[in-house]
């Protein structure tokens, strides 16, 4: 009906972290991302799907590779459109703020300065990651908690701007609306910190996952992978692709582009 293939079709679970949207509010600690894998592994299996592939954005592109480290019996590949594949002294390097190494091709250099100039400017991230708690007066003001959620990225906010100045590509203004109501409406603005509290990993450095792993490298995520490096980050590199638009929000921004990458990614598995 929408200009795909009967072929090309699979059944989609969207599961919702533990302190988003409608998924409860954890009681207690412990839901990190590597608890959060597993979680989704029990879910697929209660609910009837004994192989299936996994894929993630942002967050869920750290609870993918997560579960693509602990195997479970069913999973056959993930997909990530933030992948974690810079290389470690690269990654440490960035972290550090140093020059850009000479070493790099022209693709990695400018994969190498969005990802210093991102580790630089998530303050967001380091507030969430150090006092969550301390973040109440943001969920008592719906203006206060529009102004943190919308403090992400400098490319994230070119993308809002043309929205709210009627822009029809990418992201509405009703779009970024709905999202910054639907943490207001249930109360998750703490909850959805927490995750940032419980993880200590990094978050573009190599993991080492054995299993398939399909990357879709959007242009305006926080950094674009190059494939030499997700070459060199996954023993068994299903599918790469540069794509022509879209950012750090792929699934949500650019919804047509994701589901073609999600049917490409995925096609050699069928």
């Amino acid at each position: 009906a929408y200009g795909g293939k009967a072929t090309d079709a699979f059944d989609v679970v969207i599961p919702s972290i533990p302190g988003f949207g409608f998924s409860g509010k954890p009681t207690g600690t412990g839901w990190n991302p590597e608890r959060i894998a597993k979680t989704w592994d029990v879910l697929m299996k209660r609910i009837g799907y004994n192989k299936y592939v996994s894929q993630g954005g942002d967050w869920g592109a750290l609870i993918v590779e997560l579960e693509g480290l602990q195997e479970p019996d069913g999973l056959l590949a993930i997909h990530t459109n933030m992948p974690g594949a810079i290389p470690d002294e690269i990654d440490k390097a960035a972290w550090a703020q140093a020059p850009t190494p000479a070493s790099l091709t022209d693709e990695e250099k400018y994969a190498y300065e969005r990802a210093k100039f991102c580790y630089s400017h998530v303050a967001y991230a380091t507030m969430m990651g150090s006092r969550p708690q301390s973040l109440a007066g943001i969920a008592d003001s719906p203006v206060g908690l529009a102004a943190f959620l919308l403090d992400h990225d400098a490319l994230s906010y070119e993308m809002i701007k043309r929205s709210f100045n009627g822009q029809k590509e990418g992201l509405t203004r009703d779009d970024v609306l709905d999202n910054v109501t639907l943490y207001w409406l249930t109360g998750t603005a703490l909850s959805a910190a927490r995750i940032y509290w419980e993880y200590k990993g990094g978050y573009f450095n190599v993991r080492n996952v054995k299993i398939p792993v399909a990357v879709s490298a959007f242009p305006d995520e926080l950094y674009q992978c190059p494939k030499s490096w997700a070459e060199k980050a996954y023993s068994k590199l299903l599918y790469y692709n540069k794509i022509e638009k879209g950012g750090h929000f792929a699934a949500w921004e650019q919804p047509e582009i994701f589901t073609r990458e999600m049917r490409a990614a995925f096609k050699s598995l069928r």
